[in-house]
């Protein structure tokens, strides 16, 4: 071990002086601040090239720099083999949590399996690990998985769950009696001395064998001492064997995942996210069955690389779980070495499996940690959705406004349009607008929407208001193609079109965008495909809506308005009443004439009979 303790020199200078003197070896190096205080530790093949790198070139804007600008002092220690620098330096990490250095965020403790050392042992879940001989299985991060084992631990072998001091001095003593779970047949009496130590002393062999994983072996031997039962004309005893072996098969149906070939093997995936963060899935695999399973987030701090951060997370959950694995399945080529130890990047077969599996765990870890942090800011969840947008359309700026327009007309009658805005991928209603078309005469889709197009964007250039940052027509190519000829030909704006199409189920299909529209494959049931349905879905209520609201006020003008003496303040006070011209029809003479006189209401009686 060397170190550097003249500290009255400061400056380039010193600094230089040390990165000249380091060795050309494997070690740590530690960077320090002006007040002694660790900032970063870092490993190395070479320490003189690793550390030399960090002061020989002009660092980007960014954490790298600040780092530097900060280094007072250099410590290092120098190691015989690169495994023992990463070691080293995974131990150090969370010694001194030093600031600038990825920062494992799960530290909590994961109970274990304890079989506790006495002379009848007990069997139970802990987080406390006590150096007295006993022995400890896990940590199980899948609190499921523990309680599977352990419940079917309970149902094979008879044990014991008092605390009472079993020594043989105090069972031929004669100082205990059975409880209730020697009665409910859960022990088998050890106490007063129904059962003796070799044969307790058996069950937990084969408990801690299970416990390892190794349910192939006791599956076997099981069946083994069922045929022998058998053979021998003990049908009752082979029963309660065949028992226990169909319990421990079926435990073994669940847990394997892949040939009970493979084993004492780790695998490893990495998925990233855009918020400098990285998520890291170990499982451990025994006999074909996945015995550890953990994921866990470091929180990036100088931009490091994917491979980085795997060979980090390799040491650290190898050390948790006291792994001794030689071989370790990664997603891909990983420029370290561990003695005794192969790496694969299995291309196919069982291995291919469990490589699929971890990175399948990895990504819903990621996805249900997203889910969490949306629901603790919601801006967060819109931020990434406008993000998506931009990167799937490859927009020059997020889609912070998106407006979308629809037409709406029945048999050609009461043709209106509808324009909905999102901002921050939210409804805002109150910027939502309605439209009669004014200048189409029919059912003419495209020249509604070139109309109402016109229309919006003419009045927001004279007003001066915020122009969307994408536009979403409720149509396919044709719809695009006349927004486009109003936005770009007639108004000069540059303004991105997109076209929502639907299937023949009336249901969102397909994106479309550019010109010519190209479709944008985005996954159903993603979040991104869901915004854009209720994109779509709000403008074709609102649309509809409105449509109905116009044509039912012109049936009821049409039907009041025709009637001789009925003016437009009769009307209202008789709609204000009665909400309906069928309850009008439906009420009575007196009741009219309340309202507006018996001679108008007997006149208005008459005419509503003839129509």
């Amino acid at each position: 071990m060397a170190m550097n303790e003249n500290t009255d020199l400061k400056g380039d200078d010193y600094l230089k002086g040390i990165v000249s003197n380091l060795p050309e070896k494997p070690g740590i190096y530690q960077y320090l601040n002006t007040e002694g205080t660790i900032i970063y530790v870092g490993k190395a093949k070479n320490l003189k090239k690793r550390v030399y790198s960090y002061f020989s070139k002009e660092h980007e804007p960014g954490k790298t720099r600040v780092l530097v600008s900060k280094i007072a002092d250099i410590r290092y220690i120098v190691v015989n083999t690169e495994e023992d620098a990463l070691l080293l330096e995974n131990n150090l990490i969370k010694k001194y949590k030093p600031r600038y250095n990825v920062l494992l965020k799960d530290d909590k403790t994961y109970p274990s399996i304890c079989v506790q050392n006495e002379y009848f042992p007990r069997v139970f879940k802990t987080r406390r690990i006590i150096r007295n001989g006993s022995a400890y299985y896990g940590p199980y991060s899948h609190a499921p998985s523990m309680q599977a084992v352990l419940d079917l631990i309970k149902h094979l072998y008879p044990l014991r769950t008092c605390n009472l001091n079993l020594t043989p001095e105090n069972i031929n003593a004669g100082k205990f009696n059975v409880c209730l779970e020697y009665h409910i047949k859960n022990c088998a009496g050890p106490c007063i001395g129904l059962q003796t130590q070799e044969d307790y002393a058996r069950n937990i062999d084969e408990i801690k064998e299970i416990l390892k994983g190794n349910t192939q072996d006791i599956s076997r031997l099981l069946q083994q001492k069922m045929e022998e039962l058998a053979e021998d004309m003990k049908f009752e005893e082979a029963q309660k064997v065949k028992e226990k072996y169909l319990l421990i098969e079926n435990y073994r149906s669940r847990s394997e995942v892949v040939s009970a070939i493979l084993h004492n093997i780790d695998v490893f995936s990495i998925e990233e996210d855009d918020s400098n963060s990285a998520f890291i899935n170990y499982l451990h695999i025994t006999n074909g069955a996945i015995t550890q399973a953990f994921t866990f987030e470091y929180k990036k701090r100088l931009n490091e690389s994917k491979e980085e951060l795997l060979e980090l997370g390799i040491i650290e959950m190898r050390e948790r779980y006291k792994s001794l694995s030689r071989e370790i399945i990664v997603p891909f080529e990983v420029d370290f070495e561990l003695n005794n130890v192969v790496f694969t990047v299995p291309q196919r077969g069982d291995k291919k499996k469990l490589l699929e599996l971890s990175i399948l765990n990895v990504k819903q870890y990621k996805a249900d940690r997203m889910k969490q942090a949306e629901k603790l800011n919601p801006e967060q969840r819109s931020m990434r959705l406008m993000k998506e947008i931009q990167q799937e359309l490859h927009l020059d700026r997020l889609p912070m406004q998106i407006e979308c327009f629809d037409n709406s007309n029945i048999q050609g009658s009461d043709a209106v349009a509808a324009c909905v805005v999102f901002k921050k991928a939210k409804p805002s209603k109150k910027d939502y607008r309605k439209y009669n078309i004014k200048t189409v005469v029919g059912p003419d889709d495209y020249a509604s929407m070139k109309e109402i197009v016109r229309r919006r964007y003419q009045r927001a250039i004279e007003e001066q208001t915020p122009l969307p940052d994408l536009i979403i027509t409720d149509g396919g190519k044709g719809q695009m193609e006349v927004v486009r000829q109003v936005i770009e030909d007639e108004l000069h704006l540059d303004i991105p079109i997109a076209g929502l199409a639907k299937d023949g189920r009336h249901r969102t299909s397909e994106l479309l965008f550019g010109f010519p529209p190209q479709t944008i494959g985005i996954k159903q049931q993603s979040q991104l495909f869901r915004l854009l349905t209720q994109i779509q879905d709000e403008v074709h209520r609102f649309a509809i809506s409105f449509h109905r609201d116009k044509r039912s006020k012109r049936q009821v003008a049409s039907a009041l308005d025709s009637i001789k003496g009925i003016g437009e303040k009769t009307k209202t006070a008789l709609l204000k009443e009665f909400k309906s011209v069928k309850r009008i029809q439906e009420a009575s003479v007196e009741d009219i004439a309340a309202i507006i006189g018996p001679a108008k209401a007997q006149m208005l009686k008459e005419e509503l009979s003839k129509s």
